[in-house]
């Protein structure tokens, strides 16, 4: 096994500064190191993730002064349990002291992240950086380091040779087949950050983003027209799509669909499986760690315990017993430190499962509860519903307007309010606010939607009364103003 403290000081060069040969061979080597640990069990799982977790916090002591502070009454090789938690909000308030590398500037990283031309770019040609709004309201931003990304890259591929027919596609796309990304494409997020650092390392692989924002019959054309063998988007959208090919009119054929980025239930995988007539992978990540877990062929999600470390705990951070349902989980990155995040509060509920999965894997199993979004069915010009996605409406207003904090309710029919809470309100710029609902009626007014009123409410967003978490987009219709859904 390589060693454990194998990232290098910002600075070195040799083999360790960016470049298309130094990332190949690193990529190879944390992906064979990833099957060679796996291959030994849960033991060998175990070992490594103790001698990262180890290696992790003498460098975020060493290196981050947030941490060093925090960790300052705690014996040199502490337990985790000891750790205390940390929070989004805790980590951005302290940015600059929290990141590893003291050439890192919070006033650089806006700035860099003020030009969405910089998308999948390098800051300081060494790190990708992408940012998140989070489903708490609190704004997050991310750096990663070559030695991180190539143990993202590790655990997809592994993800992607998991399955027989999910092999069959991965070999199909180093053969030249087309995969396409539905997602979010306006900003730096995850998920587009990472798809175009890929195509920009790997110029021969036929790739292409596709924006939510699209209209679905544009979108629907789109597809056809480009036939993907692999198609990756978020369950809600996935969902509408799976429903336009049972109508006819999208005939795509793929071998193998992605889910990531928001809740997917076990029925739904599977409902999206019999409408694609292809395996589904369902991948939990997050912002603060790309890869958390991926699914198997029984349907549960298995953590990269390797590289990453998953605690569901209760409202009071204690232990929840496997089987239970967690109020939030702790969530430790291995890879990332430039940026490390140890016992983060995460947010999401989870269950773990008390006994090994039967599809053999040696990595623990656990089901979560997400993010979850309704899909907004909305009436249409011509008489036809409207059937609008929750990323696409939440991506209309971060880009019109810097909000941190809001939520998009249907209350009727035809109404919809854009809730931003009073005090949200008085930070955010009266025109900002008049340029959100502007370019929400404008969006869907585009996606053919009409006679929708959209209006605005000082009201609080409102959370989630078991989770806490906030869902951006939700249905709040009494029974008789649910809206007709045709066909």
């Amino acid at each position: 096994m390589p060693p454990t403290d194998r990232a290098p000081p910002p600075d070195a060069g040799g083999p360790w500064r960016s470049g298309a040969a130094a990332d190949y061979a690193r990529g190879w080597s944390t992906f064979w190191d990833l099957g060679w640990t796996r291959a030994g069990g849960v033991r060998t799982v175990d070992a490594a993730r103790s001698a990262r977790l180890s290696a992790l916090i003498r460098h975020a002591r060493a290196h981050s002064a947030f941490y060093r502070e925090a960790y300052a009454a705690l014996p040199d090789d502490p337990p985790l349990t000891a750790l205390p938690v940390a929070t989004k909000r805790a980590l951005m308030a302290r940015f600059d002291d929290w990141v590893a590398d003291p050439a890192i500037r919070r006033r650089d990283v806006d700035a860099f992240l003020a030009d969405r031309a910089h998308v999948g770019e390098r800051f300081l040609d060494r790190y990708i950086v992408w940012k998140s709004s989070g489903s708490t309201g609190e704004p997050g931003i991310y750096l990663q380091d070559d030695d991180a990304l190539a143990v993202y890259d590790a655990l997809v591929a592994a993800q992607l040779l998991s399955m027989p027919l999910a092999r069959r596609c991965a070999e199909g796309l180093i053969a030249g087949g087309r995969a396409a990304l539905v997602i979010a494409t306006g900003d730096h997020f995850a998920s587009i950050a990472s798809w175009e650092r890929a195509r920009r390392a790997a110029p021969g692989l036929a790739a292409h983003s596709f924006s939510v924002m699209t209209p679905l019959p544009e979108l629907v054309a789109a597809l056809n027209s480009y036939a993907p063998a692999f198609v990756a988007s978020y369950p809600t959208m996935l969902a509408l799509l799976a429903a336009e090919r049972a109508a006819g009119r999208l005939r795509v054929a793929p071998s193998l669909v992605w889910s990531g980025g928001e809740f997917l239930a076990p029925g739904a995988r599977d409902a999206l499986a019999a409408a694609f007539g292809c395996p589904v992978l369902n991948e939990y990540g997050t912002s603060e760690c790309m890869s958390i877990a991926s699914s198997c062929e029984r349907g549960w999600l298995h953590v990269n315990a390797d590289w990453v470390i998953v605690e569901p705990v209760d409202a009071d951070y204690r232990a929840v017993a496997p089987g239970a349902t967690s109020n939030s989980v702790l969530l430790t990155n291995l890879a990332n430190r430039v940026q490390p995040i140890l016992r983060y509060d995460l947010g999401d509920a989870v269950v773990a499962r008390s006994d090994p999965c039967p599809c053999g894997s040696p990595l623990p199993a656990i089901r979560v509860e997400g993010r979850r979004e309704d899909v907004l069915v909305l009436p249409g010009a011509h008489g036809r519903d409207v059937r609008v996605p929750p990323m696409a409406l939440t991506t209309v207003v971060e880009d019109a307007a810097d909000l941190a904090r809001f939520q998009i309710a249907q209350i009727s029919a035809q109404a919809l309010v854009l809730r931003v809470g009073a005090e949200d309100a008085r930070k955010a710029d009266r025109a900002a606010l008049q340029r959100a609902l502007a370019a929400l009626r404008d969006y869907l007014t585009r996606v053919g939607v009409a006679g929708v009123h959209v209006t605005a409410d000082d009201a609080p967003p409102r959370v989630d009364a078991r989770s806490g978490k906030l869902r951006q987009v939700v249905i709040e219709l009494a029974p008789s103003a649910a809206p007709h859904r045709s066909g």
